[in-house]
């Protein structure tokens, strides 16, 4: 199992980017565009809210991850 690599760097920012991008995207729906059917607003803005927060949590781990005692030596062979 490859734990640490430069691609789950990159695969870790990426998905936190999607996160950001698809929870500002349910919010500003749940604020504007959707209709008030069967709680649906507030079911897409917990749901963008989550992917919000999800978010920084995505990027903390990739960023502990990288800074793991051992994985130095991995992370010393990518390009920057």
């Amino acid at each position: 199992m490859k734990l640490v690599s430069c691609d789950t760097m990159r695969d870790g920012i990426i998905v936190a980017l999607a996160l950001l991008f698809i929870g500002g995207a349910l919010v500003f729906l749940s604020a504007s565009v959707l209709p008030d059917v069967f709680y649906i607003p507030k079911i897409a803005m917990f749901l963008g809210m989550l992917c919000i927060l999800i978010a920084p949590i995505t990027i903390i781990s990739t960023f502990i991850v990288t800074v793991w005692p051992g994985s130095k030596k991995k992370m010393d062979q990518c390009d920057h």
